[in-house]
């Protein structure tokens, strides 16, 4: 019965383990650190690395990648993720994770002295980790926009069809 221990203690340091990658990728995010971020991700071409973010066409490879981050970091004053909805799924040396991505962000004001506008926007998100012998690397990020409910016309109880 030991080694049933053994295995789901492993398990459980696995998903453990996977969970502070992703968290990472997203502090690295809040923190602008391209090169923090860069070596959460998948070193090399060997697997080639794949981002999608909301609106944007897939991004593919190692390079495109991190420079659509540099972007993104170089365009984004201030951001935070509360991540919600968050479940981890392994198996061997893949682990999936989706989660809901709550993001509050803004750029530099019209004036450039300040922040401009915060704006929230929800996101539902999959990361796509690989064990390596430095841990936990990201495969793949995919985010989509959730649409807004339209609650504006009072039929908020009401279900749409699917």
């Amino acid at each position: 019965m030991s080694g049933h221990r053994d295995e789901h203690a492993e398990a459980a340091a696995d998903i453990a383990a996977v969970e502070q990658a992703n968290t990472a990728f997203y502090e690295s995010l809040e923190r602008g650190d391209l090169e923090g971020l860069s070596a959460l991700w998948l070193p090399g071409e060997d697997l080639t690395v794949s981002c999608v973010h909301p609106g944007w066409p897939v991004l593919t490879g190692r390079g495109e990648v991190l420079r659509s981050y540099a972007l993104i970091m170089a365009n984004t004053e201030y951001i935070q993720f509360f991540l919600t909805d968050v479940v981890v799924a392994m198996t061997d040396d893949t682990a999936l994770v989706t989660c809901t991505e709550n993001i509050l962000s803004g750029g530099p004001a019209e004036d450039g002295n300040a922040l401009g506008p915060l704006v929230g926007q929800l996101v539902v998100a999959t990361n796509v980790f690989r064990r390596t012998a430095d841990g936990w690397k990201l495969w793949s990020h995919h985010g989509s926009p959730v649409l807004a409910e339209a609650d504006e016309d009072g039929d908020e109880g009401e279900e749409s069809p699917s």
